[in-house]
């Protein structure tokens, strides 16, 4: 594998994979596609999710195809918002203040949440390979550190920190992306 489209437009996502798979393959992004579009993420999983992107991708290109699909599961939510993530409301603030505000009345020992990572690789002929990354912790009371984007201010690692205060390589040595990364690696050399 020489090219790899990875389907996303987020550059940090594109930086981040780059330095993971190396020199010999070449990270291309939907915005060198602007014909696929917008893919719909309308699976119930996030495995579901990433394998439509993938797909998409893949014979939209006839190129190998990366897709990802995460979120945040809290489990006094029964899961949610899970798949349903980043469209639990319309910007960063909203989802965090939503977030916290079904969790208010919740104790610190139920406010347990993880996020979730899947990773799809497709062929051009439509062959998969899923890798699967999570981070444990638990949802905070407050936000609170200026790094990261999404719920990262108010998920608490079981040190005591948030998403939002480690450094762009601390949180990428334990989140559940880097983590779903780092497994798919072996995947993309050996292809």
């Amino acid at each position: 594998m020489k090219d790899l489209v990875f389907a996303t437009s987020n550059k940090g996502k594109l930086v981040e994979l780059q330095g993971l798979v190396g020199a010999g393959v070449h990270v291309r992004s939907l915005k060198d596609f602007p014909e696929i579009g917008e893919i719909p993420e309308t699976a119930d999983t996030f495995e579901g999710n990433s394998e439509l992107k993938a797909r998409a991708v893949a014979t939209a290109t006839g190129l190998w195809a990366l897709a990802d699909d995460s979120g945040l599961m809290v489990d006094a939510l029964d899961g949610r918002p899970g798949v349903y993530s980043a469209r639990y409301a319309p910007t960063d603030s909203e989802r965090i203040t939503k977030l916290l505000s079904e969790l208010v009345n919740v104790p610190d020992a139920k406010r347990s949440a993880r996020f979730v990572c899947s990773l799809c690789l497709c062929s051009p002929a439509g062959d998969v390979v899923f890798t699967r990354g999570t981070c444990e912790g638990r949802i905070g009371h407050v936000a609170r550190g200026a790094h990261g984007f999404g719920y990262d201010p108010i998920f608490e690692l079981p040190d005591g920190r948030t998403l939002a205060e480690l450094t762009h390589d601390q949180k990428s040595g334990l989140s559940h992306r880097g983590q779903a990364f780092r497994l798919m690696v072996p995947e993309l050399t050996r292809r």
